[in-house]
């Protein structure tokens, strides 16, 4: 064999240095980049697997402090939230219109005058009191001098025909412009009292106005709106028409009676150009002087929603077209949600609630406290 010079040898043993002495660095950098790897997925491996969490918890705040907010808003409403979500009232939808108001000799009615007025409407104001109508009728243009305002007397509970002179009266005012709103907001209510002790007088008072008189005023005005294509009829019922109302049976039937009719109105008439509005107020402060019910029948807890704001409530109602809204304080506008979309828990609370607020009412206490529904046997 040939054996290789000292030269070649040489040469061999210095290439195999040098490939010995690469592998060696290649290997050094392998290990670095590899240490570096370990040292950036330490680094930052927890963080990326924190980001899922962090935003995890993000979202669960987010949502504790939405509903927080809501139900902040709700205990504080006084009134249901698409009511609330409409805003002011709508000049636009009132002004140059004629609005013809009933009880407005008083309470809601003598507020809602006032404020119809100052958006610009021509009223129609009409009672039994013809002198406190021209009272009120003495105050709007004292404070709206430019209003246009008439006093139209009548009595709700007057025979059919009675009722029709009226409607065509008011027909003929403003140069026989025509009804635009019927505010039906005339209303009888009797003390509370147990559904047994009501009497033939009462049940026939307080269906003859709040029932039959507004029914006959509505069928005889609606041909005139409907010759016209045009017209809106808001009516003032009551909480008391959405949920039971122990201690007010016959006012309850006759607001519930009023409901069902005008929900029917409306689907018959909605595509002919008849709009209704039915409001439903749970406890309203009124003057003393404006109410069947007395101060002595009132307890000073007793929260109620001010007459300024429920009128307020209602022309933005109308004005924005709303079929239904509820005015009033908690714990009443929760219990007819409650009502109106759990019925059976609705129809449980009342039952736990009858008896005692009876005797709330009897004993002159608070009948719309959380006490009624959470407390014991005493209701006041």
């Amino acid at each position: 064999r040939n054996r290789p010079t000292p030269l070649q040898a040489s040469q061999t043993k210095h290439n195999l240095k040098f490939s010995a002495q690469r592998l060696t660095r290649s290997q050094s950098l392998a290990l670095t980049s590899h240490q570096n790897s370990e040292r950036t997925r330490r680094h930052h491996g927890p963080r990326t697997a924190r980001q899922p969490r962090m935003l995890l918890l993000f979202a669960l705040l987010a949502g504790a402090a939405a509903a927080a907010f809501l139900v902040f808003k709700f205990a504080t409403a006084d009134g249901d939230f698409t009511l609330l979500s409409c805003g002011r009232p709508r000049r636009d939808k009132v002004d140059g219109k004629v609005v013809w108001i009933t009880g407005a000799s008083r309470g809601i009615g003598e507020v809602l005058s006032m404020q119809f007025a100052s958006l610009g409407a021509k009223l129609i104001l009409s009672a039994r009191n013809k002198e406190e109508l021209e009272r009120v009728k003495r105050n709007i243009i004292s404070k709206h001098p430019d209003s246009k305002v008439e006093v139209l007397p009548m009595d709700l509970s007057s025979d059919e025909e009675s009722l029709k002179e009226v409607v065509h009266s008011a027909e003929s005012l403003f140069s026989s412009a025509g009804i635009d709103y019927m505010m039906h907001n005339a209303a009888f209510e009797r003390p509370k009292r147990g559904a047994l002790e009501e009497t033939e007088e009462g049940l026939k008072a307080t269906f003859h106005v709040n029932v039959f008189g507004t029914i006959t005023l509505t069928r005889l005005l609606a041909p005139f709106m409907l010759d016209r294509g045009m017209g809106h009829f808001v009516v003032m019922s009551s909480a008391a028409g959405k949920v039971p109302t122990p201690g007010q049976a016959l006012y309850s039937a006759s607001k519930h009676a009023l409901n069902g009719y005008f929900a029917s109105l409306r689907s018959e008439l909605c595509t002919k150009g008849i709009k209704v509005t039915v409001v439903c107020p749970g406890p309203i402060e009124t003057p003393v002087s404006s109410g069947a019910t007395s101060s002595s029948q009132r307890h000073s807890s007793e929260k109620r929603v001010s007459v300024e704001r429920c009128a307020e409530l209602t022309i933005i109602a109308a004005t924005h077209g709303l079929k239904e809204a509820w005015i009033s304080y908690q714990p009443v506008l929760a219990v007819m949600y409650v009502v109106q979309y759990m019925p059976t828990i609705g129809c449980w609370l009342m039952d736990k609630v009858g008896a005692k607020r009876v005797d709330a009412a009897a004993k002159k206490g608070n009948a719309y406290s959380w006490n009624l529904l959470f407390g014991g046997k005493k209701s006041a």
